[in-house]
């Protein structure tokens, strides 16, 4: 496995992994959640888009994340089904964490839909500590907070 910056040919490929890996929580949330309809071409031409490749072109997962307001902002994670299991979804937490620390920022903040259960037990796992939870653009999120 290799992660590296997202390119513009892994646009496509990007948007496969988000479909796939945030399609179960559509019922539950009643619509699309955020991830599925963002911008990636933007992401990946701003440079904020890191892909995890499973072999030599073949993208298994990805990450967004950009300094914002003196932390490490980590806006989305996803990983295919197909690659769950392998370590990846960790090791692009652990690529957020060490750019993070390597330009001194002191945390990484992120949030996610109070309908995905399973990431309000992962991330305090993780070492993120709940700080909040609010509605925004029509989504209840629970925002989360890791010092480094």
């Amino acid at each position: 496995m290799m992660i590296r910056q997202a390119r513009p040919e892994d646009d496509a490929a990007v948007r496969a992994v988000a479909e796939e890996a945030y399609a179960q929580y559509v019922a539950a949330i009643g619509r699309k959640p955020a991830p599925m309809t963002a911008d990636y071409t933007a992401l990946i031409a701003e440079g904020v888009l890191y892909v995890a490749e499973t072999a030599p072109g073949e993208v298994g997962g990805f990450i967004v994340y950009f300094p914002q307001d003196g932390v490490m902002f980590l806006e989305n994670i996803a990983v295919h089904s197909s690659a769950a299991g392998e370590g990846l979804g960790k090791a692009l937490m652990a690529h957020c964490e060490d750019t993070a620390r390597d330009i001194g920022l002191p945390a990484i903040e992120l949030y996610t839909n109070e309908k995905m259960t399973a990431n309000l037990s992962i991330y305090p796992h993780l070492g993120y500590v709940e700080t909040g939870r609010r509605e925004e653009d029509g989504f209840n999120r629970v925002y989360f907070r890791k010092a480094l």
